[in-house]
């Protein structure tokens, strides 16, 4: 069942479970812009009913609802997430999205603790398509994005066999494929469960990454929205 934070005519602020992906998917399996049609034609079709008196079957038309995809999360993140529900709406959004006005919030476990209690890193990535994945390289290299975040120690615990995990607030300047993962890793702090980047002291079943803070502003009212987990 989609889990819906806000909806109004222009924007669907929804949480993306772990293991869904974010956009339409290629193969066969669930994903959150399928998901989310879903949900809108049952709406679409229950409306009906009540304005009509008529059973939703009896429709034969069928409109497909609009869903822009405004973000992304990895496949094993879970997070706040907006997708619009028009396109001028989607328009607007991507425009925040290009100028950095879209705020988004990450919290990770990561191995170890970062020396600083709070940091930056900035490095250039460079995505690999055949592997789907990002390593990072001399920003000179051809095709090289930077890359930028800003992260807070929120917690650091001792495990039994002596390791430490952090617990991290991250805050993204840029969105680059696997960032946080990557930049982490190349730090010597892989995220735990993270077994792209990680290490295998540091694998779990699950990825400990969550997108759990997300603020736009509203395309038609310019209302500040403010979502968390």
């Amino acid at each position: 069942m989609l889990d819906v934070l806000y909806e109004d005519k222009d924007v669907l602020v929804v949480v993306k479970p772990a293991g869904i992906e974010s956009q339409t998917s290629r193969r066969l399996e669930p994903d959150m812009v399928s998901e989310i049609k879903n949900y809108l034609h049952r709406k679409a079709q229950e409306a009906k009913k009540l304005s009509t008196g008529l059973s939703p079957k009896a429709s034969t038309v069928t409109v497909e609802p609009y869903v822009g995809v405004i973000h992304r999360l990895d496949k094993p993140v879970r997070g706040v997430m907006v997708y619009a529900k028009n396109q001028k709406a989607a328009a607007h959004l991507s425009r925040q999205v290009q100028d950095g006005k879209l705020e988004k919030i990450y919290q990770a476990v990561v191995c170890g603790k970062p020396v600083d209690n709070v940091g930056k890193y900035v490095d250039y990535l460079l995505k690999d398509g055949k592997t789907n994945t990002s390593r990072i390289v001399d920003k000179s290299a051809a095709g090289a994005k930077r890359a930028e975040l800003e992260y807070q120690i929120l917690e650091e615990k001792e495990q039994g066999d002596g390791a430490v995990r952090s617990l991290v607030e991250i805050h993204l300047h840029t969105g680059r494929h696997h960032q946080i993962r990557v930049q982490f890793a190349h730090a010597g702090h892989p995220l735990i469960g993270d077994r792209k980047y990680g290490t295998a002291a540091c694998t779990s079943r699950q990825l400990m990454l969550c997108a759990c803070r997300l603020e736009f502003t509203h395309p038609t009212t310019g209302e500040k929205m403010v979502f968390h987990l």
